[in-house]
């Protein structure tokens, strides 16, 4: 189960590993917005709720639960996107709004011993009460052999309301009880 959290958890820091346009507002996106043509200036990048969201992820037939804080620093340091993930390894990438609402996304980033990712997907969801993330990775010479050939993931998130006591910004809660925090890991 490690290894599949440690796969999913790779995924979808990859999935987004996208360098934002320095001019690209951050400002929740009104649900049922139409995207704006990427020909003229980007679009809003949406940012998740402040509080406690509780994610499924889903990948090779298992489905792993956990919860995280998320306040602003922490939208800022690990978005949905992965812009800071990623933002060394990533050669390509693409973030665009889709037609009828979402984005989707590209990005070929070389993760030394994780391999060679090229990762596409989309993300719906209004981002102040919910969002999901499908993900479709193609990863080639990495360490653990496991690890190579095409993962599909999905993430589905839900905003459970404000952080509960003894859960600060950037703690998540994984299974087994195993509470660590986003902050305190370096984003080289």
């Amino acid at each position: 189960m490690r290894k599949v959290l440690m796969l999913a958890a790779g995924l979808l820091a990859l999935a987004a590993c996208d360098r934002k346009p320095a001019n690209a507002p951050r400002t929740p996106a009104p649900p049922g917005a139409a995207p704006t043509s990427g020909t003229a200036t980007p679009a809003a990048v949406p940012e998740r709720a402040p509080g406690l969201w509780e994610q499924k992820i889903s990948t090779r037939g298992m489905t792993q639960v956990s919860q995280v804080c998320i306040d602003h620093a922490v939208e800022q340091r690990f978005t949905v996107w992965g812009q800071q993930a990623g933002k060394n390894a990533c050669s390509q990438t693409r973030m665009a709004p889709r037609l009828g609402g979402g984005w989707e996304f590209a990005s070929t980033c070389d993760m030394g011993e994780g391999g060679k990712t090229a990762t596409k997907g989309e993300v719906t969801g209004d981002f102040a009460k919910s969002y999901k993330v499908s993900a479709e990775s193609s990863i080639s010479g990495a360490r653990a052999p496991e690890m190579n050939g095409t993962h599909e993931m999905t993430l589905e998130a839900n905003w459970r309301g404000p952080c509960p006591a003894g859960m600060e910004p950037g703690d998540m809660l994984l299974p087994g009880g195993v509470k660590l925090n986003m902050m305190k890991i370096p984003t080289g």
